[in-house]
């Protein structure tokens, strides 16, 4: 459930993610669930925790770029950039170490640093012609920080090459780049979507899960199969 709702109503996710901690809080998988979660919801402190406990769990240092990224939502990006300096960095995959430049150039940002936040994107990744899954997104963070810096003609070509690659719609860069050359959308519809509150939002996870017990529970009954004497009642 936490999977099936984190993009398009992540505090339903959070709240799922909640009762599975009281479930099974022992399980690698669920603290890192929650922990997404609890990022999406940007919870970074109770992220960064289930991320920290996750990791102690199973040793692996995939969790390494959130975990930065966490620091640099609780408004500390030079802990992100020291992370980025850390040995774990040389052990995380070819995915791990691009999410990790591109968590630094985004600190770099904070930090006031947009230059050097420019340099930090740059590389074969960037400049590879193959169409990997980070692809869209890095070309995007660097279409970005061009733009930043008022490198119009640069962030335009960038913002371009992005759509090229981002064949599931990943990130908003024909937007941008129609914003660029002056296009302006309407929204035909303008839907307010009412927000609902944590409480109940938890609330709501907790009848699905006790729709699914009692179900459950009615099917056991229906079996025939007698109750143990001691447990009628």
């Amino acid at each position: 459930m936490v999977a099936n709702l984190i993009d398009d109503e992540p505090e339903e996710a959070y709240a799922y993610s909640r009762i599975a901690l009281r479930l099974a809080s022992r399980v690698a998988a669920v603290r890192e669930a929650a922990g997404f979660a609890a990022y999406a919801t940007q919870r970074y402190t109770e992220a960064l925790a289930e991320f920290r406990a996750a990791r102690r769990m199973t040793g692996s240092v995939e969790l390494w770029p959130v975990m930065a990224d966490c620091e640099r939502g609780l408004g500390r990006p030079e802990r992100a950039m020291a992370m980025a300096g850390e040995p774990e960095v040389l052990k995380l995959d070819k995915a791990g170490q691009v999410e990790m430049r591109m968590v630094a150039a985004g600190a770099r940002r904070d930090m006031g640093q947009i230059d050097a936040a420019i340099v930090t994107l740059q590389g074969p990744e960037l400049a590879s012609n193959s169409v990997q899954p980070w692809t869209a997104r890095l070309r995007y963070a660097y279409a970005d920080a061009l733009l930043t810096a008022g490198r119009e003609a640069e962030a335009r070509e960038w913002f371009a090459k992005a759509i090229e690659a981002d064949k599931d719609g990943l990130t908003d860069a024909s937007d941008r780049l129609a914003q660029l050359d002056g296009v302006d959308f309407v929204d035909a519809l303008d839907e307010e979507r009412e927000e609902s509150g944590e409480s109940a939002a938890e609330a709501k996870a907790e009848t699905v899960v006790k729709d699914d017990v009692d179900v459950d529970v009615e099917d056991d009954d229906a079996s025939g199969v007698e109750p143990v004497e001691g447990d009628k009642d």
